[in-house]
Parts: structure tokens; C-alpha cells; sequence
């Protein structure tokens, strides 16, 4: 990590602990070079419950998936970067097809926007690659939909 400006983790679940055990290691790297900004792709069950207001959406019902096992997952790196120093900000897109860059999306900061169903992958990345400059959602999650 020597002699750059900001981390882009895109790391998947895979069924395992590797998201939760790879993001302490990611972020003693991170401190050991001075390193303060990190955007992580996490999941929209991370977001917080429009149902329940004091739940993720994950917890609530509200999301569609039948497995909660990867926004566990997700859950527990959305704590460990909460306990950190880092500028972190947390990308939650719901269902992640290929598709094609539209460059219109929605976004809203700790909820999934109203309605949304969907998000491209290259939309996700484009709002991802993004965030290394901006301010606006350090220490935050940010939902993406159409």
C-alpha cells in the first residue's frame, strides 16, 4: 500500500469470514502507511430499515434476500470500520447485475432509495471510483438503486 492515496476494497463474502477477517488486516496496512481514505462495497442489507427504524434492513424483513449469511458478513466489517479513525464510506448497492453503465442512478445516504430494485455494476464502480475525492459520505453507507 505504499505511496497511495485511498483503498477500494470489492471484496466478496464468498460463503466465508474472509470480508470480516481481511478488513483488520486492510486497516493496520492502512495506518501503518498513513493511509485515512477507504470506500468499501458493501450490501443494501446494511442500510437502515425503513419498517423498522432502529434496524438494518437485513434485520427488518424489508430485504428480499432469503439468506442473511453475506449481510452478516457485511454487518461486521460496517462495525469494525465504525471503530476505526479511517474516512471510510461504505457503497450499498441492492441487486448488483452486469448491465450497462447508465450514469443515472439514486443514491441516499444510510437507506436504499425509495423503489430501488437495481444497480449496475459499472454504475456501482463509477459512483465508487468517485468517492476518492469527495467528502460528502465519510463515515457513511450510501444506498444506490435506479
Amino acid at each position: 500500500m505504499s505511496g497511495i492515496d485511498a483503498v477500494i476494497s470489492a471484496l466478496n463474502t464468498d460463503g466465508t469470514t474472509t470480508l470480516s477477517d481481511s478488513m483488520p488486516l486492510i486497516i493496520e496496512a492502512m495506518e501503518s502507511e498513513r493511509i485515512k481514505r477507504i470506500i468499501t462495497i458493501g450490501t443494501a442489507g446494511i442500510l437502515q430499515s425503513r419498517t423498522m427504524p432502529n434496524s438494518l434492513r437485513y434485520q427488518s424483513g424489508e430485504s428480499r434476500q432469503r439468506s442473511t449469511r453475506a449481510a452478516k458478513e457485511h454487518h461486521k466489517v460496517y462495525d469494525i470500520l465504525k471503530q476505526s479513525t479511517l474516512e471510510w464510506t461504505i457503497v450499498c448497492p441492492t441487486y448488483l447485475p452486469d448491465g450497462e453503465r447508465i450514469g443515472n442512478y439514486r443514491i441516499e445516504r444510510n437507506f436504499l432509495p425509495e423503489g430501488g430494485a437495481k444497480i449496475s455494476v459499472p454504475d456501482t464502480a463509477e459512483f465508487t471510483f468517485k468517492q476518492i475525492k469527495a467528502s460528502e459520505y465519510i463515515k457513511s453507507r450510501v444506498g444506490i438503486s435506479y
